[in-house]
Parts: C-alpha cells; sequence; structure tokens
C-alpha cells in the first residue's frame, strides 16, 4: 500500500485545460440559479447560514484531521482527504436540497457564500491541517505549494465563472432561467465526464488502488454529512434547514479539489483516488438520503 504515495497518474496539460473548463462551466451554471431574494433571505435571518458555514469551514476540516489520526491513512491519501474537506459545497447541493423537500434558497445562499470565501479559507485549511501531521507536511515541503497558487487557481476557475453567471441572471434573468434546467442537469454529467477523462489513461491503476480508499471515503462523507444535521438538531434549526445543511456540509466540491491536485500535485496517486470517488460517491449518499426525505414530508412551518 505504501507504493500508492508515489503513484503520479498521467494526465497532460490538454486534459488540465478541459477539467477547468468543466468546472467552470459548472461554476456558471450554478450561478444562473442565485437570486438576490435568497441573501436577503438570509440577511434577515442569518442563524442558519452562519451555522452552515461553521460545519462547512470549521468543523468538517477539524472532524477531518481528527478522523486522519485514528484511521491512519496513507500520507497521500490523508492529504487528499484534507484537500476535500477544505474545498466549498458541491454544486449539486442545491438539485438534493430541492428534491428532499429542504430549504433551496438556504441552500443556493450557502453554496454561493462558501464558494465564495472557497477564495480565503480552501488554501488556509489546506494549508493549516496538512501541516499539523508530520507525513502530510513532508508532502507539501515537497510540492511546495503556497497560499497564493492556490488562491489564484480558486479566483480563475471558481470565482470569475461564478459572478459571471450572476451577472447574466441580474441582467438577462430571462434568459438565466430558460438555460438553467440544462445546466443543473448538464453538470451532473460534466462531472463525471471529467472523471471520466481523468482516468480514462489511468484505469488500471484505478483498479488495483480503489479498494484502499472506498471505506476511507465512506468514513468520511458518512462524518461530514453527520456533522451537518448534528450542528442543525443541536442548535435547533428548522427541520428543513437542517436538512439543507446536512446535504451543504455532505456534498463537497471535489471537482475543485481535482483541478488543484492535478495542478499542484502532479496527480498524486492517493490524493486523485480521493477526490475522484468523493466526487462520485457524494452523489450517491447524497441522491439516496434525498430520495428518503422526499418520501418524509415534513410539516408546514409557520410564517
Amino acid at each position: 500500500m505504501e507504493a500508492i504515495d508515489a503513484i503520479r497518474l498521467n494526465f497532460d496539460q490538454e486534459s488540465l485545460v478541459i477539467l477547468n473548463i468543466c468546472l467552470a462551466i459548472i461554476m456558471f451554471g450554478i450561478a444562473l440559479d442565485i437570486n438576490l431574494r435568497d441573501f436577503k433571505e438570509i440577511a434577515r435571518n442569518p442563524r442558519s447560514a452562519v451555522i452552515g458555514i461553521i460545519s462547512q469551514f470549521l468543523a468538517l476540516p477539524f472532524f477531518t484531521f481528527f478522523l486522519i489520526l485514528i484511521l491512519e491513512p496513507q500520507p497521500s491519501i490523508a492529504l487528499g482527504m484534507i484537500l476535500v474537506a477544505a474545498c466549498p459545497g458541491g454544486n449539486i447541493s442545491n438539485f438534493m436540497s430541492h428534491l428532499s423537500g429542504a430549504n433551496t434558497a438556504l441552500s443556493v445562499g450557502l453554496t454561493s457564500i462558501s464558494t465564495m470565501l472557497s477564495l480565503v479559507m480552501t488554501p488556509i485549511n489546506f494549508q493549516l491541517y496538512g501541516s499539523l501531521n508530520e507525513e502530510t507536511e513532508f508532502l507539501l515541503q515537497e510540492i511546495h505549494l503556497g497560499f497564493w497558487e492556490v488562491f489564484t487557481t480558486v479566483l480563475m476557475i471558481i470565482i470569475i465563472p461564478l459572478l459571471l453567471g450572476i451577472l447574466v441572471r441580474h441582467r438577462q434573468p430571462k434568459i438565466s432561467k430558460l438555460l438553467s434546467p440544462y445546466f443543473r442537469i448538464g453538470s451532473i454529467i460534466i462531472f463525471i465526464a471529467f472523471v471520466l477523462v481523468a482516468f480514462s489513461k489511468n484505469f488500471e491503476l484505478f483498479l488495483d488502488y480503489i479498494q484502499y480508499v472506498i471505506l476511507l471515503v465512506f468514513a468520511h462523507n458518512s462524518l461530514a454529512l453527520l456533522l451537518g444535521n448534528s450542528l442543525g438538531r443541536i442548535w435547533k434549526l428548522p427541520p428543513r434547514d437542517v436538512r439543507t445543511l446536512t446535504i451543504e456540509t455532505g456534498i463537497q466540491n471535489s471537482g475543485l479539489g481535482l483541478v488543484l491536485i492535478f495542478t499542484f500535485f502532479q496527480g498524486l496517486g492517493g490524493m486523485a483516488l480521493v477526490a475522484a470517488w468523493w466526487g462520485i460517491w457524494h452523489i450517491i449518499s447524497g441522491l439516496a438520503i434525498s430520495f428518503f426525505w422526499s418520501y418524509r414530508k415534513l410539516p408546514v412551518e409557520k410564517a
């Protein structure tokens, strides 16, 4: 199993450009669903959003670090888990929140806010928790990854497309309403496609080593879902908001994680396997919870 730390997946510059474009398109599509009224509602009642951000950027990276101490995975796998935990919420969380009867407006708001905050919080959390473990710190020093490199990458492929999408939504609401459903469905297809592209040249390696991350990703994703649900219940948030926090914390933007891995870590095997399998598994776990909740209707909340 130690060999997994030495694996570098075959991923050329042309494929990386395609990966970046795919992620930028996904973020642009998310922005087409963003309504300024959602933010006004959050501003009037910010409690759920604040707990959601705490769950996303403070609780998940913190408890991920302790999960790594308990399970002791290989350094590259551990670093992949830290990176996934440091990423913002995933784009399909809004669809899942709608399906599950959760607070969709809160979901869209949290995805947008966490994406904006990821410009700073993703590199900070990744550097912090990656440096606290001697073995993962060695990998960080080997790559010489800096805050500003991650900051610039997140700005270019996440923040700018998001802002452009918000601008289109604001200036051309009819066009954005027309395009939004296609982007919503297409984003899932695009993500699965670029995971397949990423691993098409490394299929044998994927089959040889995937068994080392399956249970770890299951445990990590379960932890994320449990954290969101528990924090919502502890703070006595409305049931619809608890569902939203569960999904928002459990659905991570592992596509961003893959881009960072192939950009700065030359496709480091354990990291790439964690991010790729998380991207597949969180769709399965998120949809399973969403379908379950869709049959468990909540009482209508009083205004």
